[in-house]
């Protein structure tokens, strides 16, 4: 299966250069497309991330692009630059949450360096907003582009691969089943999506607070996705019981670079009212984004551990600190200590205010490792 690159490629390989302002004399629109429009998207596609195969271009423009969403940017009478929201349910500390995964971010050539992708990023991240959504993530290529924008990377992703221990067992599993040691091996089918999602999501349950939810549309996409580049989505039973899920990639390689996935928070009220504490927690502070003004806020956090997070309007006066929304991402998902966020640019904490936001318990348990 092809993943070299692995998106994005796919989604983030656009310029670091690409953030200058749009210019005023430029006429240019940007607007979310209809579901019909959706295939008008493919040719900035296929020129744009070209080390995708055919048939996993198919796959997308058949499978992915069914219920997400996609923003374009429209200059001199085309299609410039574009903008994918892939939606996932994801489990967020015990609670269903729709959260948008961004891919397939990317600008023509011959437009870029114009401010392009930071405009179409912004009216994005808006309308995520005003849907309720609580953040969105993404897989770049590179990390300096999405750090200006206020993603913070917080996870790198931990996909199982199958890797055959002979010639022998690559032939078995071409034919779709392997015995090795006490457990059988076999390809995924439709008729294993049911007991897979109800496996998965247990034992995600189990281990993390951030997760996809499973279930059977999720998997039976899933072994499209894998098929669509010549590899297998394959299940180990012992016993008859499915105890294991992972992928077998004909061209995998030990050892190749892990993807890392950021996140930037797009309602911080409702981030702030995910999270649990550890004891009784009061502390009023300001927060500063500088895309979505409705984040620019002044709070009072309290709670205690039974309760959670709840949040007052606070006053300016009574402010302890100030917090950028990157910053409050970085330890909202357990990515930088109290101590660490206090060194970035725009952070200010009291003494106190350190003490009580070290009891925030962060969603530092995550499991994202979707591709597209």
């Amino acid at each position: 299966m092809k993943r070299k690159a692995v998106p994005d490629a796919r989604g983030a390989s656009i310029q670091a250069a690409d953030r200058s302002a749009v210019r005023e004399d430029e006429i240019m629109k940007i607007r979310k497309l209809e579901l019909e429009e959706h295939g008008s998207t493919r040719p900035l596609y296929e020129e744009i991330f070209d080390e995708d195969s055919p048939s996993f271009v198919d796959y997308y423009y058949t499978e992915k692009t069914k219920d997400n969403q996609i923003y374009v940017l429209e200059a001199d009478g085309d299609i410039r630059s574009m903008l994918h929201l892939n939606p996932y349910r994801l489990m967020v500390n015990g609670s269903e949450k729709l959260v948008h995964y961004i891919v397939a971010v990317a600008t023509q050539e011959a437009y870029r360096h114009r401010g392009y992708m930071k405009a179409i990023i912004k009216k994005a991240l808006k309308d995520m907003y005003d849907n309720g959504e609580s953040f969105t993530f993404l897989m770049p290529a590179s990390e300096a582009i999405y750090l200006p924008h206020d993603f913070r990377t917080v996870y790198e992703q931990k996909r199982r691969f199958y890797v055959p221990e002979s010639e022998q067992c690559e032939e078995v599993v071409e034919e779709e089943a392997a015995h090795i040691r006490d457990s059988e091996v076999s390809r995924a089918s439709e008729a294993d999506c049911p007991e897979l999602a109800e496996f998965a999501n247990e034992n995600l349950r189990e281990h993390y607070q951030v997760y996809a939810l499973r279930d059977v549309p999720y998997y039976e996409r899933l072994i499209k996705e894998y098929e669509s580049d010549g590899g297998k989505l394959l299940v180990r039973r012992i016993n008859g019981c499915i105890a294991d899920c992972m992928t077998y990639v004909p061209d995998y390689k030990e050892g190749e670079e892990k993807h890392k996935i950021m996140v930037r928070i797009v309602d911080v009220r409702r981030m702030l009212m995910s999270l649990s504490l550890e004891s009784l927690t009061a502390v009023c502070f300001r927060i500063v984004d500088p895309v979505i003004e409705e984040n620019n806020q002044c709070v009072v956090l309290t709670g205690t551990e039974f309760s959670g997070v709840m949040l007052m309007e606070g006053k300016p006066g009574n402010s302890e600190g100030t917090m950028t929304v990157a910053a409050l991402a970085s330890l909202i998902f357990g990515a930088e200590s109290v101590d660490k966020v206090c060194e970035e640019d725009g952070v200010v904490m009291s003494e106190r205010m350190k003490k009580e936001m070290m009891k925030i318990i962060p969603l530092s348990k995550i499991y994202l490792n979707e591709v597209v």
